[in-house]
């Protein structure tokens, strides 16, 4: 990347009058700022468009469903690929700090990624039924470990290459040109995807396996960011560590009924691959169907994000008791719809329109309880608090992957029927939480 180029570039994307001054960041890594900043960004770009086509809310179900899998295998998706990334970036935070370079890790953990997608698009063109279902879930373990790599060193990465005062710009500029991109995908396979490919399975075969070379590409980028060497000292053991700081569930209150809140939160999540499973069941299989919801997921991204981050500097928790309520309102009207009127779902708009509408409440959820976390803690506490929240909430997916086992007893409605009420549990519990921002 040619410095006159990337200054160029660098000095448009960020419109600041001390865009050059850097702060937090060694007098070398200054120098590189420019054409970091674009690398990061270009590598984050390719990982968030990886991410848009191994949607385990939309893509992964739907690919199950294509393939006959077990229903039960459904209620894994989620919690896997969240849990498996935030369980164990404590202890691979403590052997990342023994390394002078970080980059790499960064690097092993898209490549990893990259080979588990790729299994799963060959899984989808070889197996079918329970084997196919259990291979892309054992697959979607694997990729879910490696994010734990990527969180972490980004993280490092971050804070050693680019300005204290732009390093949000980096995420913002790749999820708002990964989301454009993700709602022409959308469009493409609205007008073209059932006349090219044969079958449902052969197309996210494939998309799968594009997804692998746009994190390989993403790797191949990230590993031309210019890191320099920095500090090895500080690698405890971070696990045993964080499982020692569990004390503050005990002693702080509020803490304690935030991170209640937030696993009940997790239903806006969790009943998502649902309302996708729906759709197959009602309207069938046509890859158009997969394409309004790819659309009304970036949508929703694209639209309320930046609505939900003005409303959280008022009020984070306002944010998340507004969020959560749409949330369980989605699912009562899809229950009331499918136990009393499902005809009605066999209309081509029912379905995505109640999808986009619970995007919408999980980027709510998401963005006020990010925000109440940072806002109710201070200093050191706040790592305390990041750490042990996101340790047990990792722990808590796991337990909710057991709801998949109600599919024996409850139909899909009813399964949503349970997510809705824990939306009501969690907006019951949250009006004793204090208003932060204030």
């Amino acid at each position: 990347m040619k410095k006159d180029f990337s200054d160029s570039i660098y000095d448009k994307l960020v419109n600041e009058e001390d865009a050059r001054a850097c702060r937090a960041i060694s007098d070398d890594a200054c120098q590189q700022v420019p054409g970091n900043f674009l690398r990061i960004i270009t590598a984050q770009f390719f990982s968030k468009l990886g991410d848009a086509v191994l949607n385990p809310k939309i893509t992964l179900p739907w690919l199950l469903q294509t393939l006959g899998a077990p229903a039960f295998l459904l209620a894994w998706l989620v919690p896997l690929r969240e849990s498996g990334s935030l369980l164990p970036q404590l202890a691979i935070a403590s052997w990342v700090r023994t390394l002078p370079q970080r980059k790499w890790v960064w690097v092993l953990g898209a490549t990893i990624q990259a080979l588990s997608v790729l299994a799963m698009g060959l899984v989808a063109l070889m197996f079918e039924g329970a084997l196919a279902g259990w291979l892309v879930i054992a697959l979607l373990a694997l990729f879910s470990l490696a994010r734990g790599l990527n969180s972490v060193a980004h993280k490092d990465v971050l804070g050693k290459t680019i300005p204290k005062n732009q390093r949000g710009q980096v995420n913002g500029w790749s999820a708002s040109a990964a989301g454009l991109i993700t709602i022409l995908l959308a469009i493409l396979l609205w007008f073209f995807g059932a006349d090219v490919w044969s079958s449902n399975s052969q197309l996210l075969a494939w998309a799968l396996l594009a997804a692998a070379a746009l994190w390989l590409m993403a790797a191949g980028v990230f590993a031309t960011v210019a890191e320099f060497s920095g500090e090895i000292e500080g690698g405890r053991n971070g696990l045993r560590e964080a499982l020692g700081q569990l004390a503050i569930l005990r002693d702080d209150a509020p803490f304690r009924r935030f991170v209640m809140t937030r696993a009940l939160f997790l239903c806006s999540a969790l009943s998502a691959p649902y309302y996708v499973v729906l759709a197959h069941q009602y309207l069938g299989g046509d890859i158009a169907v997969l394409a309004l919801f790819l659309l009304a997921s970036g949508l929703a991204s694209l639209l309320s994000a930046p609505l939900w981050g003005r409303f959280s500097d008022r009020s984070s928790l306002r944010v998340m008791q507004v969020a959560a309520a749409m949330a369980a309102a989605c699912g009562a009207v899809l229950v009331v719809i499918a136990w009393w009127q499902p005809q009605w779902l066999q209309r081509l708009g029912v379905l995505p329109v109640l999808y986009f509408a619970l995007s919408i409440s999980h980027q709510g959820v998401r963005v006020g309880r990010k925000t109440y976390l940072v806002d109710m803690a201070e200093g050191n506490q706040r790592t305390q608090y990041v750490a042990v929240s996101n340790t047990l909430i990792g722990a808590v997916l796991l337990l909710f992957s057991a709801v998949g086992g109600l599919s024996q007893w409850l139909s899909v409605a009813g399964i949503i029927f349970v997510f809705s009420t824990m939306a009501v549990a969690g907006l019951l519990l949250s009006l004793r939480l204090p208003d932060v921002s204030q």
